[in-house]
């Protein structure tokens, strides 16, 4: 199992790297375009579309994606949208996860299909607009999430149980631990820090989504800021796992050998990038 995450890890590399550090971001749109159809395509099959309604959900959102393109929309300051998109993640995230898995199923299936794939396409907004601002930004909200995550799995397995007297979720994903979470945040603002100390001192080029804050905003906003995104991080990984255990599947799809399916990879992202887009916008 580790040898065939590391190939499949490698092979996404292979794609994603030159496209995410070529000056020309159109190789970033379209590879962007591609996870985004997949992600579609498993939303698809998790909400009980047969193949071929998955198939088309997935070409679906590939239409809608270009559409935006066609109409501009990647090059306009979309401040009231990603207001809104982060105010539904806020309010629509947090009663799902009151509610629980049972009441997942209950759900008329076109709002669930049409609230995923709304939330993809707004995911292949933000990741192409903030590319657009510069990979430093970028990187800097993939690594806030990659490093609540990574931080989150250590430290819940040191320290789980030890001071909590129960789980984050139980009924969701029985393996996430408060402590995890503390420890995913003590990570992120680890990373906020060491980040803007690198900035100042020139080794990364500026603008990142924490040093734009904090000259934009200071200190005041920054860190509820980071703290926000690290806690709908979090959100974004239950909602899926809820979505999954409802489905009674462990995984979004076997797309990625080793690593599940592309929403397995993407799911604590379709929450952060909209809401980091919309700090930038409110703040430039």
């Amino acid at each position: 199992m580790l040898k065939q995450r590391i190939i499949t890890a490698l092979i996404l590399l292979l794609f994603l790297l030159p496209a995410l550090f070529h000056h020309d971001t159109l190789y970033w749109r379209l590879i962007a375009l591609v996870l985004i159809a997949a992600g579609a395509w498993e939303w698809g099959r998790l909400n009980g579309l047969g193949p071929y309604g998955s198939v088309l959900g997935g070409f679906g959102a590939l239409v809608a994606c270009v559409m935006a393109w066609d109409l501009g929309l990647l090059d306009r300051r979309l401040t009231l949208l990603w207001t809104l998109a982060g105010g539904a993640w806020v309010l629509a995230g947090a009663a799902l996860l009151k509610a629980g898995v049972a009441r997942w199923g209950e759900l008329p299936r076109a709002l669930r299909l049409v609230g995923g794939w709304s939330a993809l396409w707004l995911t292949w907004l933000a990741v192409v607009q903030a590319r657009e601002i510069g990979i430093t930004f970028l990187l800097s909200v993939l690594l806030l999430v990659w490093m609540a995550d990574v931080a989150a799995y250590f430290a819940g397995k040191a320290l789980g149980g030890r001071y909590s007297r129960g789980k984050l979720a139980p009924a969701i994903s029985p393996g996430k631990s408060w402590e995890g979470v503390w420890g995913g945040l003590v990570g992120v603002f680890v990373l906020a820090f060491v980040w803007l100390a690198l900035e100042r001192a020139g080794v990364l080029p500026p603008p990142s989504l924490y040093g734009h804050l904090l000259v934009q905003a200071g200190w005041w906003l920054l860190l509820p800021a980071v703290l926000f995104l690290t806690a709908m991080s979090v959100m974004g990984d239950l909602v899926e796992s809820l979505v999954k255990r409802s489905a009674g599947m462990k995984d979004s799809s076997g797309l990625l050998p080793g690593h599940g399916g592309v929403l397995d990879r993407v799911d604590a992202l379709l929450p952060t990038l909209p809401l980091a887009m919309m700090l930038y916008s409110l703040t430039a």
